[in-house]
């Protein structure tokens, strides 16, 4: 599996965690998901995602 396959299975796991733990515990969790789509969207602008450094 790829460095990127591996950052994009760790985002789509980190996005359903964070809905159901908002769901369910705390609406708090919620800002996990916006963390993770923001560090998506950075990364799409400067070409670096701590996440990638992390799992290569």
């Amino acid at each position: 599996m790829t460095v990127e396959k591996k950052v994009r299975v760790m985002a789509g796991t980190m996005v359903l965690l964070g809905m159901g733990l908002g769901w369910y515990v705390s609406p708090y969790f919620f800002l996990i998901d916006l963390f993770v789509g923001l560090n998506l969207i950075q990364s799409a602008f400067t070409g670096f995602c701590p996440a990638e450094k992390i799992l290569g």
